[in-house]
């Protein structure tokens, strides 16, 4: 979690107005999130922060790419993430998500852990089918080999038998 404290965004005793921050996401980032699917990456995350007096106003751009096993042969591939996105934060009483753009955060705070929404857009960026982009040429050619060995493999009897129950009912 050390690793993450550079993350957090004091607002206290800040001006009315814009504030520009510049972060590089790079592989310890990625391995402060437990579970993470992103082994490593290179981004450059630009976030400015529009201080109001009721609400902090956050635009998130970041561009560079990320490590992340291919679905198909299960290779690290360099991924390109971009992202343009934003997020209100509203002071209130409680932590609390109103919307997926709209968040309450205590009028207590005194800063704001912005890493958390960092990674999530990023994984939002990605896909849900992570393949190499170039297809199976760009893939493990010892994978895709066995892939299509298994595929051309006899079926086995117990499919036939619940096709057939499949053709009963139709």
């Amino acid at each position: 979690m050390k690793a993450l404290k550079d993350y957090n965004i004091p607002f206290v005793g800040l001006k009315e107005g814009i504030h520009n921050y510049s972060f590089d996401v790079d592989r310890k980032f990625f391995e402060s999130f437990e579970y993470s699917e992103i082994n490593q990456g290179k981004v450059k995350a630009e976030i400015s922060m529009d201080r109001k007096e009721r609400m902090l106003i956050f635009e998130f751009k970041m561009n560079g790419f990320v490590v992340i096993p291919c679905d198909r042969c299960l290779e690290n591939m360099e991924y390109p993430v971009k992202v343009d996105t934003g997020l209100i934060a509203k002071f209130g009483l409680e932590h609390k998500e109103e919307t997926e753009e709209i968040i309450i955060i205590p009028e207590t705070e005194s800063h704001i852990d912005i890493s958390g929404f960092i990674y999530e857009y990023i994984m939002l960026a990605l896909p849900l089918k992570r393949v190499h982009q170039d297809g199976e040429a760009a893939c493990d050619p010892s994978v895709i080999e066995q892939l299509y060995q298994h595929a051309s493999q006899e079926e086995d009897p117990r499919w036939a038998a619940l096709k057939d129950l499949k053709k009963k009912f139709e």
